[in-house]
């Protein structure tokens, strides 16, 4: 496997995620199935073991700079894992195209309500 594609979309996703706290997942998976030719569901699971250490480098420095509120994260992490662990079924059960299409709309109504609707 050549190792460039996957570094640049890992230091690509790490300054993103830090930058903008999206995890990397939305510059990862269009690059694992468009550079590297994994599968939608393989490039799915792929970036979200990376979010691992992104989040985990991420959240120590901001941490120091004491810039989390630690009530929204844990509360929001309660509700994250148990989404989560269905989201692997419901994923699982979805096509590679089926799965390929509801992420390119989330990432579409989402980068749209940003976009146009976002307070500054």
């Amino acid at each position: 496997m050549n190792w460039i594609a996957p570094l640049l979309s890992g230091a690509c996703a790490g300054l993103l995620g830090a930058l903008c706290g999206v995890g990397g997942g939305i510059v990862m998976v269009p690059a694992f199935v468009l550079l590297l030719g994994l599968p939608q569901k393989t490039a799915v699971a792929t970036s979200l073991a990376v979010i691992v250490p992104i989040a985990l480098v991420s959240t120590a420095r901001y941490a120091q700079s004491q810039l989390i509120d630690w009530q929204v994260a844990g509360m929001t992490a309660v509700g994250a894992v148990g989404a989560a662990y269905l989201g692997t079924d419901l994923m699982k059960s979805l096509s590679n195209l089926m799965l390929t299409r509801v992420f390119g709309v989330v990432l579409i109504v989402f980068g749209i309500k940003m976009l146009f609707f976002t307070k500054a």
